[in-house]
């Protein structure tokens, strides 16, 4: 049995500026941190010559090819596996969230199933394979930064080329900043799951389009990105808050599916109580928001989401990256 898992994200700055519709024209820029919610993934030899999967669903197929769940698929086809196995997949966090899970289980699927085959993957290959299989054989409308940072782990600067390629940089930080962020970034569960993919597409479409002056605006939030890069190094953490507002103005008008009444209520109620700024993880349209808040304010703002109805989730960043935290592999 081998026991593998793949932390989540969050977007610190520039998030959106890897989706191919910009990237491949302008290039991306973005810096992300994984935290320690992880997707876990269990890979182990079944004694029957079939397959058994077990996720929010369970599945037990003769054949690869009558799996209904699209990774998994993707992923055995990728790695010619097709008897004799048994998955388990267990998250932290629900999918939908916008924290980048789908990546993070792709991730750790193919570091387990690599190291089921006895093979090490170094996290730019890791990466990399993760990319294809989502993006080139599954199709889904999506950048690269979700399996980037799963697999490399920690606060990291990420350069996406014209050319498709990825430049990662893990960003030095001093362990004050890294204490400072902890405490005053805070993060809450709005209740809804919405997957990415709608609110995307449009995104994209917008962006192709260039409406509503769509381009100059990802212009913008890459400039932020490179921002967010030098106030970090810098440590001047307060900036890096009242950046954060700058950036959710210009992400909410790239689809109107972004956000609702609901969520654009939860956010001005949370800087009137003293939030400095914030944003909805991922693409948007729920999941999970980031504000910053100082500490005299904090516990006024928690009260506020709180009456609203919005759950606060603990995290510490992760600088692991993907991990094999089990392998009892037997010939």
């Amino acid at each position: 049995m081998i026991v593998s898992r793949a932390p989540v994200r969050f977007s610190l700055g520039g998030g959106g500026t890897d989706l191919p519709s910009y990237s491949r024209e302008h290039g991306g820029f973005l810096v992300a941190a994984a935290v320690d919610k992880f997707v876990n993934v269990c890979v182990a030899r079944r004694f029957q010559n079939n397959i058994r999967l077990a996720y929010s669903e369970t599945e037990t197929v003769d054949t690869v090819e009558e799996i209904k769940h699209r990774i998994f698929k993707a992923a055995l086809k990728m790695m010619g596996l097709e008897r004799g196995l048994e998955l388990h997949s267990v998250a932290d966090v629900p999918g939908n969230t916008g924290l980048g899970s789908s990546s993070s289980f792709t991730v750790a699927l193919l570091n387990g199933l690599h190291t089921f085959k006895r093979e090490f993957v170094p996290a730019e290959s890791l990466a990399r394979e993760a990319c294809q299989l989502e993006i080139e054989l599954l199709k889904e409308p999506i950048g690269k930064q979700d399996q980037y940072i799963a697999a490399y782990g920690g606060i990291t600067a990420l350069t996406f080329n014209k050319d498709g390629s990825v430049e990662v940089e893990r960003l030095p930080l001093r362990d004050d900043v890294i204490d400072e962020l902890e405490s005053n970034l805070v993060i809450y569960y709005s209740g809804v799951e919405r997957s990415a993919s709608a609110v995307l597409k449009e995104q994209q479409k917008t962006i192709v389009e260039n409406k509503d002056a769509a381009v100059q605006r990802m212009h913008r939030i890459k400039e932020l990105g490179h921002e967010t890069k030098r106030i970090l190094l810098a440590g001047d953490i307060d900036t890096y808050g009242e950046m954060l507002h700058e950036h959710w103005t210009n992400k909410r008008k790239l689809a109107s599916n972004m956000a609702d009444s609901t969520i654009d209520e939860h956010y001005e109620a949370a800087r009137k109580a003293g939030a400095i700024g914030g944003k909805l993880m991922g693409a948007g349209g729920g999941g999970f928001f980031m504000f910053y808040v100082r500490a005299a304010e904090r516990r006024k703002v928690h009260q506020t989401l709180l009456e609203r109805g919005l759950r606060p989730m603990r995290f510490r960043f992760d600088f692991d990256g993907a991990r094999i935290m089990a392998n009892f592999h037997r010939s």
